[in-house]
């Protein structure tokens, strides 16, 4: 491979903080020293700290996240960052380069640092560098352009299912219709093309090549796997889109009527490109935390479903469980307690009966969805059973009120006496234990 001048060695330094810290913002990453040899591969090794050690270009730098080891799917990230970079750089240098390269260099970084991590291969070549257009890259691209497109003053919605087969899959003959298209962002320009599908009930199908094949329906297509069980739970709306992708090679990306885009795996949610930047959900792993927190996986399944129901549909709320019951005086003022025991102090307090010793599990989710909308937070003992609701819960003795500052303040609040859940209008979920963030996905 060719030398190349300092300056390059310095730009692709950059290009990999820069790719570290746009995806791990509240991880530490620094330069530790030197490396053995200037070469565009990426090296790293776990600590038994938990923190990450790795080498880029002749540059040793460690990576650690506050308070927990790197995940799988963190791991895999970090490498894929690595992988891409590696290929432009020897797109640039290798004795073979040619002009097939180029397209290595086109659209957004970030988003080829995602496409390298749902599908590696085409970067695991040492010497040589994938010399076909990315498809995913390319899906990507498509999305974004979707996202600037309205129609009668709406946003518009799309999605698309890569199927990782040629031609058509589960077919005899493979072929491709007639006049086939490739799925790239050209299409957006033509008017009809956003109309077609809303990428919540219906979406494309694209092959491996990346040619436009049909137009599906998601559910239909997912029945193939509608007995098997999903890693985590998803919100309601895309069941679906994550039984769509549990066959092996098949990924699912949409861009909501929110404007977010949606990018699922294996089952699972695992990137979202939500208020103007990527984020790596690790959807499995992060319930799989909650659920052992909880202790009792129905319970933790039917919050967890809830909260990203509420999420996705911009509505707050905030669920405790308290370790102990009396810990309810400390957070919650008399008159919201779920009593039916006690008179009445407040107006709220006549209906406290519909829910007196109701517990979380005897309500459907509906019901539980349209509870935690109630202006306050809804607090329960560690078995489910509700204590209150619209509880304008309390600090140092001061009540504080729900909004979106309140309620991460009320969640880190809450979160001393037990385990809380928030939702944000923004679309996140958080979890807090221990008067601390866990995860936001």
């Amino acid at each position: 491979m060719a030398e190349a001048p300092e300056f390059v060695y310095a730009l692709y330094w950059d290009f990999f903080e820069r790719g570290i810290r746009y995806f791990f913002p509240e991880a530490s990453f620094s330069a530790i020293g030197k490396g053995t040899a200037i070469v565009p591969t990426l090296n790293f090794s776990n600590l038994d700290s938990g923190e990450l050690d790795l080498e880029w270009m002749g540059t040793r730098y460690r990576l650690a996240c506050p308070d927990h080891a790197l995940s799988a799917d963190q791991l895999r990230l970090v490498a894929s960052i690595g992988a891409v970079l590696s290929a432009r750089y020897r797109g640039i240098f290798s004795p073979v380069s040619n002009p097939s390269a180029t397209h290595l260099f086109q659209g957004v970084a970030e988003d080829r640092y995602i496409s390298a991590f749902l599908d590696h291969t085409p970067y695991l070549d040492g010497e040589g560098f994938p010399t076909e257009r990315d498809v995913i890259a390319d899906a990507i691209d498509v999305l974004r352009q979707s996202s600037l497109v309205t129609y009668e003053n709406q946003r518009v919605s799309t999605g698309v299912i890569l199927t990782g087969s040629v031609g058509f899959p589960n077919r005899p003959d493979g072929d491709l219709p007639f006049g086939a298209l490739r799925y790239t962002s050209a299409l957006v320009s033509i008017k009809s093309f956003s109309r077609l599908c809303d990428g919540l009930s219906t979406v494309f199908l694209v092959d491996q090549k990346g040619m436009l094949l049909d137009l599906v329906d998601i559910e239909q297509f997912a029945r193939a796997c509608s007995g098997a069980k999903l890693p985590a739970p998803s919100a309601a709306r895309y069941h679906s889109h994550c039984r769509a992708t549990l066959r092996p090679g098949q990924i699912c990306l949409i861009l909501t009527p929110n404007g977010e885009i949606k990018i699922f795996a294996g089952g699972a949610q695992i990137f979202q490109f939500l208020e103007g930047r990527w984020h790596l959900t690790d959807v499995a792993e992060k319930y799989h935390v909650f659920e052992r927190a909880i202790g009792d996986a129905p319970l933790a399944e039917r919050l967890f479903s809830v909260g990203l129901n509420l999420a996705e549909k911009r509505r707050g709320g905030l669920f405790v469980l308290l370790d102990r019951d009396e810990s309810v005086q400390q957070l919650v003022s008399p008159g919201d307690f779920l009593d039916d025991s006690l008179p009445a102090v407040s107006t709220k307090g006549q209906i406290h009966y519909l829910l007196s010793r109701k517990h979380v599990m005897e309500l459907e989710p509906s019901v539980l969805q349209s509870i935690a909308r109630v202006d306050g937070g809804i607090v329960m003992d560690r078995g489910g059973r509700l204590l209150a609701f619209g509880a304008i819960l309390r600090a140092g003795g001061e009540p504080m009120a729900a909004q979106d500052g309140g309620r991460t303040t009320a969640a880190f609040h809450a979160s001393r006496f037990g385990l809380a859940l928030k939702v944000s209008e923004d679309g996140m979920l958080s979890f807090y234990r221990g008067g601390a963030k866990v995860w936001d996905i």
